[in-house]
């Protein structure tokens, strides 16, 4: 379930990890938000000045398959949502060369970039008419992306035992997805179940040995790694909205959520929203 779109089509695989690799923009502060020092801890923000929060969970190519979570499903959440700043995996000079061709040609061909469609079908389309503000909190290159994809396939020979374990934690966390999704009447693809406790702890069981075995040598790439760097850059556009009372969105792939919701959590200037109002039938 883990793999990129770009690398594995199958729908079943809902969250991609190649997706995910990043620029390790780290740093001292980097390390303080990973351990969920930030700035805003040390400061109370009143009720009606927290930042109205909503993170929502993407599953990347599988949105244009998923009957539940269509991109049109997307749509109709962010104009229930009404987003005043939009966070999204795109990095910055990334995302200024999606939006000077999206302005200029109403299409977006940027490699990085086309290849999410919950941006290119939804996002983009809906920023003609609404005014929210779209900030770029993905901190992986494809350089870096290129170098894990290699290593990771080096490592099926060299390092055969450890692959072995991510795959078959893998496969553990489909099957159960799966199982449990579906005692609820749901799928693992609706966002009625991605976005649960269940669902994160599921994804979070499941790249744990990815994580163990591989982020040290993934560098810049690795799981926890490539986290950091990108919740550096969340918590840089969350601190510039201190204090407002907006609402900010941020839509990453499902895959990041359990980690990121484990940090914000920790921030006194955010009123954390349940995403599965907006997806309500």
């Amino acid at each position: 379930m883990f793999l990129h779109a770009e690398a594995r089509s199958s729908p079943a695989r809902l969250c991609s990890l190649a997706a995910f690799l990043g620029l390790l923009v780290l740093g001292a502060c980097a390390h303080d938000a990973a351990r969920g020092r930030g700035s805003a801890e040390a400061m109370d923000v009143p009720a009606a000045h927290r930042t109205r929060l909503v993170v929502m969970g993407m599953i990347h190519g599988e949105h244009r398959t998923s009957a539940r979570y269509s991109t049109a499903v997307i749509a109709d959440a962010i104009e229930r949502i009404g987003p005043d700043v939009v966070l999204c995996e795109i990095p910055p000079d990334r995302l200024v060369i999606a939006q000077a061709e999206f302005a200029r040609t109403g299409t977006i061909t940027e490699p990085r970039v086309r290849v999410f469609p919950e941006y290119v079908d939804v996002l983009f389309p809906l920023s003609r008419a609404r005014t929210f503000e779209i900030v770029p909190c993905a901190a992986w290159s494809k350089p870096m992306s290129d170098d894990r994809a290699a290593k990771l396939e080096a490592w099926r020979t060299t390092r055969p035992a450890e692959s072995a374990e991510v795959e078959a934690a893998d496969k553990r966390s489909e099957a159960r997805l799966a199982a449990e999704s579906a005692k609820v009447g749901l799928t693992p693809d609706d966002p009625l179940f991605i976005h649960t406790d269940l669902y994160d702890a599921i994804t979070k069981e499941g790249l744990e040995p990815y994580d163990r075995l591989f982020n040290e040598d993934l560098g810049a790439g690795g799981w926890t790694n490539i986290n950091v760097a990108h919740y550096a850059l969340i918590e840089k556009a969350l601190d510039a909205q201190r204090d407002t009372g907006r609402t900010v969105l941020i839509m990453f792939g499902a895959g990041h959520k359990t980690w990121f919701m484990d940090h914000l959590r920790q921030r006194t200037d955010v009123e954390l929203i349940d995403a599965r109002q907006y997806f309500a039938r």
